[in-house]
């Protein structure tokens, strides 16, 4: 078994068996605050099982319908979690809500504060080791999952400090009150989740990712790459695809071009830059990049070499030659 699909199982397992606890809380004590919590775990375990199939899914190799993988099938899975979490969080609202108007009475809080304080406390061990594991495996499905059982424990949190308040105060209606704001954060949190994934499923580009090949470039370069722009990323899943034109000497032959983009290949995939498939585009340079071309002994330079353009991710996003951004 796979570390991710290890992962997944055991963030599986234990939603199903807190779901279990919480709902044995709240039948315990009939707070509304407690329901929402149990609730939420409900969702847990739904997004649990489909987070399960994309890991799954997103490691079968490639074939000939899939010729990138089926990696994007974790932002599908990030998306269908972000709206069941949306959706849990507008029913809790409108239940809450009702309850405000017509309270209702609430008994045991003690015993059902002390099993929701622990189900929150697994929750976020169990959610920082999902996010640990998601980064190490660039796997947006566990990074998800473990947000959401953060998310999870925050809620906890709060409904165990309103459930002290309501022992000390006595006063029932801060139950449902408790209840609509966890509600409020919870939609909050399903927001962001489907934000982040539709970003993935439209190709946004990674940002950091970019940052990362810039500064390795930047610091490596080599005097035939004359620039580096149109640089994009895209993320399927585990994996990275990069894209850009470099610009190198017009008079290089096939061989000399094909070695210099070979360098480049090796270098971002064995200089700490997460593994990524690349795309190489070469262009010919043009009389305008001779003034910042560090091509000492190049037979056809037509202008003495002034300034050095550092790469940094503004411009080598650029679809455009570096003589053309107006840097000099």
């Amino acid at each position: 078994m796979t570390v991710k699909k290890k992962a997944i199982v055991i963030s599986l397992a234990v939603s199903i068996l807190l779901m279990l606890a919480k709902f044995v809380a709240f039948f315990i004590t009939g707070s509304n605050a407690i329901l929402t919590d149990a609730a939420e775990s409900i969702v847990n375990v739904i997004a649990g099982s489909f987070a399960f199939y994309s890991i799954y899914l997103s490691t079968q190799p490639r074939d000939e319908n899939h010729p990138y993988g089926h990696g994007k099938v974790e932002f599908f899975s990030a998306f269908v979690e972000g709206i069941l979490i949306l959706i849990a969080g507008v029913i809790i609202i409108f239940k809450s809500s009702y309850n405000l108007i017509y309270p209702h009475v609430v008994g045991k809080l003690l015993e059902g504060t002390l099993i929701i304080g622990v189900t929150g406390l697994v929750n976020m061990v169990v959610g920082l080791y999902l996010i640990k594991v998601g980064k190490k495996e660039h796997s947006v499905t566990l990074q998800a999952d473990g947000a959401h059982l953060l998310t999870d424990t925050y809620t906890s949190a709060g409904i165990v400090v309103g459930l002290i308040l309501i022992q000390v105060t006595n006063i029932i209606w801060l139950d449902s009150l408790i209840s609509i704001l966890v509600g409020f954060y919870i939609v909050y949190t399903g927001y962001k989740l489907t934000r982040g994934s539709v970003g993935g499923l439209m190709d946004e580009s990674d940002f950091t990712l970019v940052e990362e090949v810039v500064e390795v470039l930047q610091n490596n370069r080599h005097n035939p790459w004359i620039d580096v722009h149109n640089l994009r990323t895209q993320q399927y899943g585990p994996e990275f695809h990069i894209d850009c034109h470099v610009t190198l000497p017009y008079y290089f032959d096939l061989n000399q071009v094909h070695r210099e983009i070979s360098q480049i290949d090796e270098l971002i995939n064995k200089s700490g830059v997460r593994k990524a498939e690349l795309f190489i585009h070469a262009d010919p340079c043009l009389p305008k990049c001779c003034h910042y071309c560090h091509m000492s002994k190049c037979p056809v330079r037509a202008e003495a070499f002034k300034k050095e353009i550092v790469w940094t991710p503004e411009i080598v996003i650029k679809n455009k030659k570096h003589f053309e951004n107006e840097l000099l």
